[in-house]
């Protein structure tokens, strides 16, 4: 028997293994997740054979039925399977996104539904606000290079340190330079993230190294929080 026909036996043996734990079960609700795990690792082996003639695939189908195997051993587990991010560094969490958006007008109430502005909810120093902004002229979806969470040493109040890329830090200049000699509030911008209004700064001159701060009203909690979402976990 040549080795296009021969049976890979250790994984038919793993194969007939998974079958009869499933029967001797009595087919509880595990049963059809591991007779998938059976299946799947009994393909994944023959398509190893395939792979052996031209040298490439076997490390990666033995780390598939490796992991079928530990699977195996716990009826009760479900599949988990894990994407690498972008990059290869394995990572898997999901970076929250910002928009910078110049200010065309803002209102001392909050904005009534289906307006299109955004509301700055009062605090203890500012009633509300409603905030429109004009998405057109603004940045949107923003990437940024890091965040990271920091307390004042003047007031101990909480913000987040944003450094943009170096694309976005030309374009950031060009925006902040377009609206620095505007009257208020049409000099500020709106720093929207998930579709809320975390703060509105005003500028005076174009900001040309790429940092900005998220002020708003931040706890230690929110803002370590907001500051790994839109770092991504590095």
């Amino acid at each position: 028997m040549n080795e296009s026909t021969e049976h890979p036996l250790h994984e038919t043996s793993l194969h007939d293994a998974l079958h009869a734990h499933v029967r001797e079960s009595g087919g509880d609700a595990a049963g059809p997740y591991l007779i998938g795990l059976a299946d799947g690792a009994l393909q994944v082996a023959r398509r190893r054979q395939r792979l052996a003639r031209t040298g490439v695939g076997i490390a990666v189908a033995a780390l598939v039925a490796t992991a079928w195997v530990a699977s195996a051993d716990d009826p009760t587990r479900h599949a988990h399977v894990v994407q690498p991010a972008v990059g290869g560094t394995g990572k898997t969490e999901k970076v929250t996104l910002m928009s910078i958006l110049p200010v065309t007008s803002s209102t001392e109430h909050a904005c009534t539904h289906g307006s299109g502005g955004y509301t700055m909810h009062a605090s203890a120093s500012h009633p509300a606000f409603c905030i429109r902004a004009d998405r057109a002229r603004g940045m949107t979806d923003v990437r940024v290079a890091s965040a990271k969470a920091a307390k004042s040493t003047m007031d101990g109040t909480w913000n987040v340190e944003v450094t943009l890329s170096s694309a976005d830090r030309t374009r950031f200049a060009a925006l902040t330079s377009s609206i620095a000699a505007a009257p208020l509030p049409r000099n500020e911008f709106a720093i929207v993230i998930d579709g809320k209004l975390w703060d509105n700064p005003a500028v005076t001159s174009s900001i040309t190294d790429g940092r900005l701060e998220i002020v708003g009203d931040l706890t230690s909690a929110t803002a370590h929080d907001l500051a790994l979402r839109l770092d991504g976990g590095r």
